[in-house]
């Protein structure tokens, strides 16, 4: 078995709790307007590993993230699910704490290969874009009916979740919005956190390398205020 890696972050703070060893997957479907890693979206990209390979990178790195864990991201990492799921299971074997970075885009709740994923996941970081089912498509592409019927399933199961939202001016910086998404979340059973990220334009110069037009262009990161009130309205009680 082998998936395709665009690279590995072996001290990283803000994708989970404690210091993390990070894997960032190759491919994603979804074409946010404010990704940042748009390298990551090619699915012929990346260089091949196995999961015994990266558990041994990750091996070398143990005494730093024994408080941490490891945190797939992306790209998208469910397109490789399989390869992901061997490889929490061989963390887990190693007394490792596992977390999935995703958008659930991919999620398919009469697969039954999710149950096997969900028994080696210890914490989902799951990035809702939108809560209005037409503004995330114009956001991404996409519909959110998989991402948010995810999130059911992985409440269902008892699997711990932290909810990301990106906060954009005049594109998901909207109290209607952000309230809506709040009642969804409240229905959840497993949320210990809600993190907000203010959308910023450090990924702008890799649209440029790559020849690609940036969607946001012109756009500024939101205002301390709105930040404010975004995690007024969003935060829940830290349970972690």
């Amino acid at each position: 078995m082998k998936g395709y890696i665009h690279s590995f972050e072996s001290f990283g703070t803000v994708d989970g709790p404690g210091i993390r060893f990070v894997v960032f997957m190759q491919g994603c479907p979804m074409r946010c307007k404010y990704c940042h890693n748009p390298d990551t979206w090619n699915f012929n990209g990346g260089k091949e590993y196995s999961p015994e390979e990266v558990v041994k990178e990750v091996l070398k790195y143990k005494s730093y993230i024994k408080k941490g864990g490891v945190t797939v991201s992306g790209g998208e990492p469910l397109v490789q699910f399989d390869f992901i799921t061997e490889l929490f299971r061989l963390l887990k074997d190693e007394g490792i704490h596992t977390a999935l970075d995703t958008s659930g885009v991919t999620f398919n709740r009469s697969d039954d290969r999710y149950k096997r994923l969900i028994k080696y996941t210890d914490l989902v970081l799951l990035d809702i874009k939108h809560i209005n089912e037409e503004k995330h498509k114009e956001i991404t592409g996409h519909t959110n009916k998989n991402t948010l019927d995810f999130a059911r399933f992985l409440s269902e199961n008892g699997v711990d979740i932290w909810i990301r939202h990106v906060l954009v001016s005049n594109l998901t910086d909207n109290d209607d919005s952000l309230y809506e998404l709040k009642v969804f979340i409240d229905g959840l059973k497993t949320v210990k956190k809600v993190e907000i990220l203010p959308y910023h334009t450090m990924g702008e110069v890799k649209y440029v390398k790559l020849g690609f037009d940036y969607p946001l262009k012109g756009v500024q990161p939101p205002a301390i205020e709105r930040i404010e009130n975004a995690r007024k309205i969003l935060t829940v009680k830290d349970n972690t």
